[in-house]
């Protein structure tokens, strides 16, 4: 396998701690995959030092390697710095956010739920970076907020769906508002509309926004892939991981597309934040950032590294199946025990695949 550079973002609080822990998983001596680790420190003493010239640089490396890993980071709520997302979203081209929620071995989801659900979203425009304004006083005051979305960002997305949907073996399902807001978001529901044309191989089921919550409470059998609108999807991703019975157990990705809507550039992260609450108690589910790492290998488009990556998966998996939870799972494992008995799976498992090949 061709040496692959991995961009590392380090962050805050126990979104650190975690991704240390996925760091192990993917070290080397454990993968035996010839992979070595960039790191850019985007905590936010360093990006308020740097006035955000670390995020722009972490960006620039992930565009030359093709792969990021990067842990949850503080927002600031005030001051200019804003979110590190935003600005990797932006200096990436970054144009879809994927996020799929899958059972948990061992671990009870919402009645009825079984089958994964994958929700790709715009990663640009839409109600965040909106230009917004008030006018007039007291109870006549008037807030207003202006949103675009371009087609370009609406193919992707559509494009990506009907992707990920057949190597899912999975419907394409859901959709915006297009009947209310036939202009704006209709203009998503035109490109999944030329999508479905282009791949009639893959099932598709439009259902305007609404419908689509409604019917996720009611879903079983086929997996499903829900493209959406940016504010739609970052909504609808946090309901669809909790169904599955933690938000700590899938990875969030975030890829720039190529003109022909393949996969360019990858930043793997965990969806949660930074749990202060947490912090040095080693007590944090890693889950989500370990297979965050699996995920990013699966990427790499080399047959080693595929095998690397399901075998995390597997890994991470087993674990939970032997046990091995930590608290917000039912279990009483720490972070640190339970990234060493899912290292202790991978060994395993590359040992035994070795052999048997």
């Amino acid at each position: 396998m061709e040496k692959k550079t991995i961009v590392v973002m380090e962050g805050d609080q126990t979104g650190q701690e975690l991704l240390e822990e996925a760091l192990r998983v993917l070290d080397p001596d454990i993968t035996q995959l010839e992979t070595e680790f960039e790191r850019y420190d985007l905590s936010l003493e360093n990006r308020e030092a740097t006035e955000n010239g670390v995020v722009h640089e972490a960006a620039a490396a992930m565009r030359e390697h093709g792969f990021g890993l990067k842990a949850a980071t503080v927002t600031p709520e005030e001051g200019s710095l804003g979110s590190p997302n935003a600005i990797l979203r932006k200096d990436i081209n970054g144009t879809v956010i994927v996020r799929t929620g899958r059972r948990i071995p061992g671990v009870n989801p919402m009645s009825g739920v079984h089958a994964p659900i994958s929700v790709v979203r715009m990663a640009v425009d839409d109600a965040y970076g909106a230009e917004e304004r008030r006018e007039g006083e007291g109870l006549d005051e008037v807030a207003y907020r202006t949103e675009k979305i371009t087609r370009r960002t609406c193919r992707g997305v559509a494009e990506f769906a009907f992707i990920h949907a057949r190597k899912m073996r999975a419907r394409v399902f859901g959709g915006p508002k297009w009947t209310v807001s036939p202009v704006y978001e209709g203009m998503l529901k035109e490109e999944m509309d030329r999508a479905a044309e282009n791949n009639k191989d893959v099932r598709y089921e439009p259902q305007l926004i609404d419908a689509t919550y409604a019917y996720l409470l009611q879903t079983y059998g086929d997996p499903l892939v829900i493209p959406s609108l940016n504010r739609d999807g970052d909504c609808l991703s946090d309901l669809v991981l909790q169904m599955f019975g933690s938000i700590a157990g899938a990875e969030s990705l975030l890829i720039a597309l190529d003109e022909d809507e393949n996969p360019e550039t990858i930043m793997a992260e965990a969806p949660h934040g930074t749990a202060p609450a947490l912090e040095g108690k080693n007590v944090a589910n890693p889950m989500a950032m370990i297979l965050a790492g699996a995920a990013l290998l699966g990427f790499m488009h080399e047959e080693q590294a595929s095998q690397v990556s399901r075998a995390i998966y597997e890994a991470t998996f087993e674990t939970i199946l032997d046990g091995t939870k930590t608290s917000d799972l039912g279990g009483a494992a720490s972070t640190t025990e339970f990234a060493d008995e899912v290292i202790r799976h991978v060994r395993n498992k590359l040992e035994v695949w070795s052999a048997l090949a």
